[in-house]
C-alpha cells in the first residue's frame, strides 16, 4: 500500500500534466464537435450531428482519403530507406556509428520551419536543383517541382525519416546475432536468415518507426502548406482554415477528433500486433 502510495507521487506531476494537456483539451474539442457555428464565429450551444454528417461529404473524404495516402506512402518510403540505414548502423564500427548517430540528429537542431523554407529553396524554378540540372544538361527546362504533390511528400519524408531510423536503429542494435548464426548452422542462406530471424525481431522497430511516421504526416500542414502552395487540400490544411479562416470551430473540432479517432485505431492495432510478435518471438 505504502508502495504504491510512493508510485502514485512520482507520477502525479506526470499524470497532472496529461490531464491539463491532453484529456482535457481532447474533451473539448469533442464537446465542440456536437455544436453549431456562430452567426459571426464562435459557436452555439445547441448540440447537433451536423457537423460530422458533414465529413461524409465527397469533399472532404477525398481530401481525408488523400491525406492517408499521402502518409502511407511516406511511411512507406521511409522505412524502405530507413531499414538498410539502420541494419548497417546496427552493426558497424562503434566510431563510425556514432558519427552517423549524429546526423541523423543533427537536422533536430534546426527549426522544422526553416527546413522546410530550404526545400523551397532547392525545388523552386531557380532553385538549387534545377540550376544544377541546367549546369548539368544542355538546353535543360525548368522542372516545376515547387507547389505540387511531390514536392509535399519529399519535405514529408525529409522531415520525418530520423523517426524511423532511430526506432528501426534500437531494435536492430538489441538483436541478439548469436541466432542468426545458429540459423545459418541449420542450414539456412543469409537471405533466409533474414527473413525468419532478423525481419521478425526487428518487427518492434519497425511498427515504433511507422506509427511515429504516419500519425504526424497525416495530420501535417505546414508542409503542405508551404511547399504545396495551398494548391493541393490536406485534411491538416483544411483544419486550420476551419478554426482560423472559417472560423467554424465546431466543424473543425468534428475534422480533428476524426483524425484523432484514425490515429488511435492505428494505436490499437499497433499494439494488437506488437503484441502477437512477442508472443511468437517467446515461442520460438
Amino acid at each position: 500500500m505504502r508502495r504504491n502510495y510512493r508510485l502514485l507521487i512520482l507520477l502525479s506531476p506526470v499524470i497532472l500534466w496529461l490531464i491539463c494537456f491532453f484529456i482535457l483539451p481532447l474533451i473539448s474539442v469533442f464537446i465542440y464537435s456536437f455544436l453549431e457555428r456562430g452567426t459571426y464565429g464562435g459557436v452555439k450551444w445547441h448540440f447537433t450531428l451536423e457537423n460530422y454528417q458533414r465529413l461524409f461529404d465527397g469533399l472532404y473524404v477525398g481530401i481525408l482519403w488523400r491525406s492517408v495516402l499521402t502518409a502511407f506512402v511516406c511511411t512507406l518510403i521511409c522505412l524502405l530507406v530507413s531499414y538498410p540505414f539502420a541494419y548497417y548502423l546496427a552493426y558497424y564500427k562503434p566510431k563510425l556509428r556514432n558519427v552517423l548517430l549524429l546526423l541523423v540528429v543533427v537536422p533536430f537542431w534546426i527549426n522544422f520551419l526553416i527546413r522546410t523554407y530550404a526545400w523551397i529553396l532547392i525545388l523552386r524554378t531557380e532553385g538549387l536543383l534545377n540550376s544544377l540540372l541546367a549546369f548539368l544538361i544542355p538546353n535543360f527546362q525548368s522542372l516545376e517541382l515547387l507547389n505540387t504533390p511531390f514536392a509535399v511528400q519529399i519535405g514529408l519524408i525529409y522531415g520525418y525519416l530520423p523517426f524511423m531510423i532511430l526506432p528501426l536503429y534500437a531494435a536492430l542494435e538489441q538483436m541478439d546475432l548469436s541466432l542468426i548464426d545458429a540459423a545459418k548452422d541449420l542450414g539456412a542462406t543469409s537471405r533466409r536468415a533474414f527473413w525468419n530471424v532478423t525481419l521478425p525481431l526487428s518487427l518492434p522497430g519497425i511498427l515504433a518507426g511507422s506509427l511515429l511516421v504516419f500519425i504526424p504526416t497525416v495530420g501535417a500542414f505546414i508542409t503542405p502548406d508551404l511547399l504545396g502552395g495551398g494548391k493541393v487540400s490536406y485534411m491538416g490544411n483544411v483544419i486550420e482554415r476551419q478554426f482560423r479562416t472559417a472560423r467554424d470551430f465546431p466543424f473543425g473540432a468534428a475534422l480533428s477528433f476524426m483524425l484523432v479517432a484514425i490515429v488511435l485505431l492505428g494505436t490499437i492495432l499497433y499494439f494488437r500486433v506488437l503484441q502477437e510478435s512477442e508472443s511468437s518471438g517467446n515461442e520460438i
